[in-house]
């Protein structure tokens, strides 16, 4: 792993670890619950892997295809074919493995290349974007963290 990205690195694999021990044995009645019109545990784990999947798209200065744009477009809404938690929760993983992998395969010489993002295309550096899908996947996380300790101690 590049030395520069071994912090990113290691905050997606700790958010990994936390989530998986957070979602195990998570009822999937609860899914979609909004407690106190928070953001969904369902939700969440769809925006963790979508942003994931998105800003090492743009690091790789690439847009984002039809795909990625429809999962941006659905992120919080109930699949019509009743994902489990099991199944969004491996779907993180195989988004943190693609990441990981990402990282791994990065020339430490590109970190400060400049990549637009979004249809607006701001400007940011790869190592920007890298930095950021960590903060926002720790975010997220601790997020989700509140939302399943309140739908599991009232459910």
């Amino acid at each position: 792993m590049p030395v520069l990205l071994q912090p990113v690195a290691h905050a997606l694999l700790q958010a990994r670890e936390e989530l998986n021990e957070l979602m195990a044995r998570f009822p999937d009645k609860l899914l979609w619950k909004k407690p106190a019109g928070l953001a969904s545990p369902g939700f969440h784990l769809q925006h963790l892997s979508g942003v994931l999947e998105r800003l090492f798209t743009y690091a790789r200065a690439e847009s984002l295809n039809e795909e990625q744009l429809n999962y941006l477009a659905n992120e919080g809404k109930p699949p019509v074919n009743d994902f489990t938690s099991e199944d969004l929760v491996q779907y993180f993983n195989r988004q943190v493995d693609l990441a990981l992998a990402q990282l791994h395969q990065t020339n430490e010489q590109t970190l400060t290349q400049v990549r637009g993002v979004g249809r607006a295309q701001v400007s940011s550096t790869v190592i920007g974007l890298y930095t950021h899908s960590a903060e926002h996947t720790m975010r997220h996380l601790g997020q989700l963290l509140v939302t399943v300790k309140v739908l599991t101690h009232e459910g």
